[in-house]
């Protein structure tokens, strides 16, 4: 059945009618054209959901007029969708949410634990630290400690990136790396004044499971100058997070076989995540982070940074960690760059 906007209202009316929760809702803004949408007076409101409805019924939800948060034919998925607008914004409760949209529509409430546009079955609960995977270093990250940039890289199944290989290509001392020298050795140095002094000329690697990590704060002239070499590294996925303290910047950027994932929105700022906000288009190339940070945000409410939560859903969703323990005894390896 192609959704008309008259479609559409009879059937928000008539499921709002029954739920004391939504009777005070009413239809979103719905636009037929992308100019009536940028110019609807509501946004002056907020970033409400507003709706842009095709000729061929096609409903697009937006947040801003400029970005796509979901685009569907179907009706149940629409009304969904204004309902989880309605009942779980910036600063809710995620369980608080779950549990009106069970008393709505138990395959509603089903949908909100997963995360997707799907009503998928029961999700189990995490039931781990999210702070010893890779969740520990979000907000010092943010303080751009102990690196500025935070590089992961996966080769194809049944290979792995090497670390040493990767670290060279960079730019890292080759007598460094052909030490073994440990976080720690540069610690002894001086007191540790060396690294403190330093620390923006050095970079710390290793693996952890599939990924290969590189962290560093700025890379010398000619890194990856040597493309074959870069190449015969078999380096399928790569992930890149980098913070600017100063300007409050923190971007995520994850690239696969040459493309990068990104809803064709480029680079993203993790500053767009808010809790109880999806920041990717539902459905999208980045859907899998829609899901693993809804199930972040129900399975610990006690994280209160929205990076905790972002770190630990990439964690989730691509098996990215750091190990917590090598780096609170000095035992990651690490190099200057060369010549310096």
């Amino acid at each position: 059945m192609k959704i008309t906007e008259r479609i559409l209202a009879e059937a928000w009316w008539q499921k709002a009618a029954g739920h004391a929760r939504l009777q005070t809702v009413g239809l979103p803004p719905v636009a037929h054209s992308a100019d009536e949408l940028e110019d609807s007076p509501a946004w002056t409101e907020g970033d409400a959901l507003h709706l842009l409805l095709d000729e061929d019924g096609t409903v697009r939800g937006h947040h801003d007029p400029y970005w796509e948060a979901f685009a569907t034919g179907d009706l149940d998925q629409v009304l969904y969708l204004i309902a989880e607008a309605a009942i779980y914004g910036p600063g809710g409760s995620p369980q608080e949410a779950a549990d009106a949209l069970d008393g709505i529509d138990p395959a509603w409430g089903r949908r909100f634990r997963g995360g997707g546009l799907d009503v998928t079955g029961t999700v189990a609960a995490c039931g781990r630290d999210p702070l010893e995977g890779l969740g520990w270093l979000a907000v010092p990250w943010t303080k751009q400690v102990p690196y500025t940039t935070l590089a992961f890289y996966r080769a194809e199944p049944g290979r792995t990136v090497d670390p040493e290989r990767l670290a060279l290509l960079y730019g890292a001392d080759p007598a460094q790396v052909a030490a073994g020298t440990r976080l720690k050795d540069l610690w002894a140095v001086d007191s540790g004044r060396t690294l403190w002094d330093r620390g923006g000329e050095t970079c710390c690697f290793g693996r952890t499971g599939e990924w290969t990590f590189l962290l560093y704060h700025d890379t010398l002239p000619g890194s990856f100058a040597d493309q074959e070499a870069y190449a015969a590294l078999g380096i399928k996925e790569s992930v890149s997070l980098s913070a600017n303290s100063v300007q409050s910047i923190y971007t995520f950027d994850y690239l696969r076989d040459g493309h990068r994932v990104d809803d064709g929105r480029d680079v993203l700022e993790l500053l767009a995540y808010e809790r109880g906000r999806i920041p990717y288009t539902r459905g999208g190339e980045l859907d899998f982070l829609n899901r693993a940070l809804r199930r972040a945000e129900l399975d610990h409410p006690e994280l209160t940074s929205t990076y905790e939560l972002y770190f630990h859903a990439l964690e989730e969703s691509l098996g990215l960690r750091l190990p917590r323990r090598d780096f609170a005894e000095g035992a990651v390896r690490t190099a200057s760059w060369a010549g310096k």
